[in-house]
């Protein structure tokens, strides 16, 4: 399973890009959710579990996905030379 960084842009598989905000706990399970918001639309913050959040695609579901992991980390470079 992959590493999950906070404040990093990842892609969904479907293509959308997501921004995660932070981690928190379900009050009843303390299962670890991914709090994290969609950068296109209205903005608005969605949960996830964190296990979910960071699974493969389920690639007999959506054969044509290229992608391995439902969210991949995007390295987004500067447009400032040298960052």
């Amino acid at each position: 399973m992959q590493e999950l960084l906070l404040h990093r842009v990842y892609k969904h598989f479907k293509g959308d890009y997501y921004l995660v905000e932070d981690i928190a706990f379900d009050s009843e399970t303390q299962q670890e959710m991914v709090v994290y918001r969609k950068l296109y639309g209205d903005g608005a913050l969605w949960v996830r579990s964190k296990e979910m959040f960071l699974s493969e695609v389920d690639h007999d579901k959506y054969p044509e996905v290229t992608q391995k992991y439902r969210f991949e980390l995007q390295e987004i470079k500067s447009k400032k030379a040298g960052n």
